[in-house]
This record gives C-alpha cells, sequence and structure tokens, in this order.
C-alpha cells in the first residue's frame, strides 16, 4: 500500500471518528439538558398555572391507539384528573382521510372521562418538531406537560424549550415495547437532526390560525 493511499484511509478514518463523535455528542447534549425537566407525577402537581398536557401521537391500530399510545394517553388522562391543568392537547397524525390519531385519541379521552370541551387535537402534529412548534404558535402555550416515552421525552423537551417554551414532561412507560431497541438506535439520529433544525427554526409543515388552548378544544373538532 502506497503512501497516498494509507493517507486517504486515515483520514477518512478521522473523518467517520469526528462524524461519530460529533453525533453521539449532541445526544448526550440534549438529554443532559433535559433530565432535569423530566418529573414525577407527584412533581408534576406542584406546578403552578400549567396550560396544557401535550400527548404525542403514536400510531394507531383502526379506530384503537397502539399499546404505546395508549399508555401515554392514560398518563396525560391522569393529571388531567389530578388537576395539574385543565387541558389537553392531543398531536398527532391527519394527513390522510384514513389515517386519523387525533380522533382516536381525543374519543379515547373522552371515554375516559375527560371533557371535550378541555380536548385540543392538533391535526398537524406530523412530527415531534411539529407538535411543539404548533403547541406555541398555533395554541399559544408558554408552560406544557408532555407525555410520552422516556426514550422520546428528552427530544420533546429539548425542542419545546429551544422554541421558547416553559417545558416538563413525564414518562408514560409501565411496559415494554416490541421493536424498542430499533426505537433507542433512530432516536439518537432523531435527537441530532432536531438539535439542528433548532438552530434553524423552520416553519412546520402546516400553521394556520391561531387556536388559544385556553378557549374551548371543541373548535378543532372536524367530525
Amino acid at each position: 500500500m502506497n503512501k497516498i493511499m494509507k493517507r486517504i484511509i486515515i483520514s477518512m478514518v478521522v473523518i467517520i471518528l469526528v462524524i461519530l463523535i460529533t453525533l453521539l455528542g449532541i445526544n448526550f447534549f440534549v438529554i443532559a439538558k433535559t433530565e432535569n425537566k423530566i418529573l414525577s407525577e407527584e412533581k408534576a402537581k406542584e406546578l403552578e398555572k400549567v396550560d396544557c398536557v401535550l400527548v404525542l401521537g403514536a400510531g394507531i391500530w383502526g379506530e384503537n391507539p397502539s399499546p404505546m399510545l395508549e399508555d401515554r394517553l392514560l398518563q396525560g388522562i391522569e393529571l388531567y384528573k389530578k388537576g395539574v391543568t385543565n387541558k389537553i392537547i392531543m398531536s398527532g397524525d391527519h394527513g390522510r382521510d384514513n389515517y386519523d390519531e387525533v380522533n382516536v385519541m381525543k374519543r379515547f379521552a373522552i371515554e375516559k372521562g375527560v371533557k371535550s370541551e378541555d380536548i385540543f387535537m392538533d391535526h398537524a402534529g406530523f412530527s415531534t418538531y411539529d407538535s411543539m412548534y404548533r403547541a406555541k404558535d398555533v395554541f399559544e402555550a408558554k408552560k406544557i406537560i408532555i407525555v410520552t416515552q422516556k426514550y422520546h421525552i428528552y427530544r420533546a423537551i429539548y425542542v419545546a424549550e429551544q422554541l421558547g417554551m416553559e417545558a416538563y414532561g413525564v414518562n408514560s412507560d409501565p411496559q415494554g415495547y416490541a421493536g424498542q431497541t430499533m426505537r433507542e438506535i433512530r432516536e439518537v439520529l432523531a435527537r441530532d437532526k432536531d438539535w439542528f433544525k433548532c438552530i434553524i427554526k423552520p416553519e412546520p409543515t402546516y400553521l394556520g390560525d391561531t387556536i388559544p388552548v385556553s378557549g374551548n378544544g371543541d373548535v378543532t373538532n372536524d367530525k
């Protein structure tokens, strides 16, 4: 192997190592920056003037929430019933006529005793970033509690804070989930992606008119 080839290989290895270190460094930064904002249910009850609980979508099975989404919903509903806040935003994917996370989420919450007018549906929560951006700019939320699984909650809190909200998180992990190892791996890359997005701060896929979360959630009904 000649000297030029050796230099090329060494340069490529160095570049790969720098990229890996950068990606992992951003990942650990996001976790370290937000881990003290993850609260227990009891600690969440001590917060004052919380505008809403924000429950993030996680897939539906026909007309029912997936197990992961059901756990998020149950935790969000529990916070509502314990008086942490009197409003819930259900943020998920309703970009197609035949796929509607948010109405499934709202119906589930109503069946569990949440008032319809206390539930806002974010029909364009196509990503974590979009959900946070819209929570602030469309629903005018300033102080929120995000409900999702622990692997996801660091990024959600980070994005919310970078967009200007005071954000906290409550985990919803009462069980294990199939495919979790792959989710954890993808989440590392997702944290890196949203870290960069929070520098640029692009608008989400859709914005639209403001719908203050302090009002009546039934204005978001489409059925």
